[in-house]
């Protein structure tokens, strides 16, 4: 993108920033919207009873995690080949649209209510997601390449966009759900995603190039750029066939593990009915595939200089950790849901049913509110340019605010309440919202800690939210519920965790990796999520037997033992890691 174009973008600005990322920022708010308006209810719907007013699919919450677990692993897989399929053939902009129409059409086959559209479903939104994932930040870093200066902040915009679409979505499809159907719930996620699409699209005009496909001169000239901001010592490491080989047979034998879990606990259909001395098939599977895997890295490891080697090294040791804060953070979309429904005292009534509408009606009115003036800002900007894209935004507006006032009148009008299992779930996007720009505060001061300090403390932090619930459970017998101030406490700590955690990973990917071997290592780091997120939806799936032969104070330690063992671990780490960093900061 030349330098004029750039500048073009900052001609008509909102709040200093140019009216695109406006555009990309409501597009991910309606997209998340979709995605997590769905992803909170789907274990709900799974587990619901086959009889009654709001019927569901009776299962059990084993079988119910292992669907939602391989569709979350999918979710981080697809995108690595999504962004390779932009960055070569079809552009961003375009892979961004595609995607969305494509989970458009996944909402819709959930919406239709049946098994066979539901798998469909999933599946659309797998294959959408990787798309759209990816290439939206590449637009984003597209636009914003000749001024780095402003790229935190448009980050930091962009990423509230994200939590007000998670925000709203799990408030209000769950709401829908709750008092309308599961299928409406299903089906508003996919209005607004449709309409999301509608308003990236009719603004394109504003982007210029910035998310057309690549041409092969600008390849060759950003590689060209990334070779020459490499370290000195860095030298070539191209894959070999044998690379590509272990590469190929380590991830079918992953997925096909993946698959086979729902496949086997649902559809009696074992990809592995097979035992090698006493192992199951599909154990002997994942463990071939792993070290296959260990194998591919180890060896590219060792034919990098060491330097290089060492920094890739701790990239990986940082990946590791990840692991077990994903398996335990993700315990929000299967266990914690679960959990909310059927063990936490949500029943309101007199005064504290009015407290709790007047909270609630604060935190659906006040986000409203600003993000309406933005999108009032950006109209103003924009109207003649994009007349139609501004007309959809004010419809999508609308809607929610009909929705809203609409679900708060319902609440007001109650004299006694249970609190709906989903509204749980918006308190980690809200204190996301919070909270963010204090923890930011923290890494800008003379109390920055070292990237492994921050790692611990984001688990051990998430951690202290598990160990309130187990605490918050002990000793209660069958039928007694928990107080819901424990699920709340559990949310706060689980949300300061994610801030000290989550936003350090990448950072120190692009910090510590070679340009142009950046893309590579994302792709590891968001395979150790997707491991991560398998995990958990597997260990959430066992609440109920482990709640059976032992307690529900017992599953919660789980979560509180491992991140704090792994938090210490990682902190007691900080002299290798600082060695291998080698000055990285």
């Amino acid at each position: 993108m030349n330098q004029d174009t750039q500048d073009n973008f900052f001609k008509n600005p909102v709040l200093g920033h140019p009216a695109g990322l406006f555009v990309l920022f409501f597009t991910e708010m309606w997209e998340r919207f979709s995605f997590y308006g769905m992803r909170v209810l789907l274990i709900l719907f799974l587990t619901a009873p086959i009889t009654g007013e709001n019927a569901g699919w009776g299962w059990n919450a084993e079988n119910a995690g292992a669907l939602y677990g391989t569709y979350a692993l999918l979710l981080y897989i697809t995108p690595i080949f999504g962004g390779i399929i932009a960055d070569r053939y079809i552009g961003y902009s375009w892979a961004v649209v595609l995607g969305s129409f494509i989970m458009t059409l996944g909402h819709v086959a959930m919406f239709l209510d049946t098994p066979l559209m539901l798998y469909i479903g999933l599946g659309l939104l797998v294959i959408g997601t990787g798309f759209f994932k990816p290439n939206m930040t590449s637009i984003l870093s597209e636009m914003y390449k000749g001024f780095p200066e402003k790229k935190d902040s448009a980050y930091t915009i962009f990423y509230m966009g994200v939590n007000a679409g998670a925000f709203f979505g799990m408030m209000l499809c769950g709401y829908l759900a709750s008092n309308l159907g599961w299928r409406w719930g299903f089906g508003l996620a996919g209005v607004f995603m449709l309409l999301g699409t509608l308003q990236f699209w009719m603004a394109k005009s504003l982007f210029g190039d910035a998310g057309d496909v690549p041409t092969k001169e600008k390849r060759e000239a950003s590689i060209a750029k990334a070779n020459t901001l490499n370290n000195p010592e860095d030298k070539p490491n191209p894959f070999t066939v044998i690379d590509y080989v272990l590469i190929v047979i380590s991830t079918v034998l992953g997925l096909l593990y993946a698959f086979n879990d729902p496949l086997s606990k649902i559809g009696g259909i074992n990809l592995f009915d097979f035992k090698v001395n006493g192992l199951d098939g599909s154990i002997v599977a994942i463990l071939v595939g792993l070290v296959l895997f260990l194998i591919l890295v180890i060896s590219r490891l060792v034919r990098y200089t060491a330097i290089i080697r060492d920094r890739m090294i701790a990239v990986i040791v940082f990946a590791f950790f990840t692991i077990f804060f994903w398996m335990s953070f993700e315990q929000g979309a299967s266990s914690l849901v679960l959990f909310a429904r059927d063990n936490v005292d949500r029943s309101l009534a007199g005064t504290s049913l009015t407290v709790f509408n007047t909270i609630n009606t604060l935190l659906t009115v006040v986000p409203l509110i600003i993000i309406s003036w933005v999108l009032f800002l950006l109209a103003k900007q924009t109207w003649k340019k994009i007349t139609v894209s501004n007309i959809v935004l004010a419809i999508t507006f609308i809607m929610v605010w009909g929705i809203s006032i609409w679900m708060l009148n319902r609440e007001f009008s109650k004299e006694a309440s249970e609190i709906d299992p989903t509204w749980f779930s918006i308190l980690n996007s809200f204190f996301i919202i919070a909270l963010a720009s204090n923890v930011s505060k923290i890494w800008e001061s003379k109390y920055n800690p070292p990237a492994s300090a921050k790692y611990g403390l984001g688990l051990i932090i998430m951690a202290i939210g598990f160990g309130l619930l187990a605490y918050g459970s002990y000793g209660i017998s069958s039928g007694v519920k928990v107080s819901m101030i424990w699920l709340i406490l559990a949310y706060l700590f689980h949300t300061l965790g994610e801030l000290f955690l989550s936003p350090v990973g990448l950072s120190y990917v692009s910090k510590l990796v070679p340009a142009r071997m950046v893309a590579f290592m994302f792709g590891m780091w968001y395979l150790a999520i997707a491991i991560g997120s398998k995990l958990a939806a597997i260990l959430g799936g066992q609440i109920e037997n482990i709640t059976n032969a032992y307690s529900l104070s017992t599953f919660f330690l789980i979560f509180t033992i491992v991140p704090i063992t792994a938090g210490i671990i990682v902190i007691a780490l900080h002299p290798v890691m600082k060695k291998l960093m080698h000055g990285v900061n």
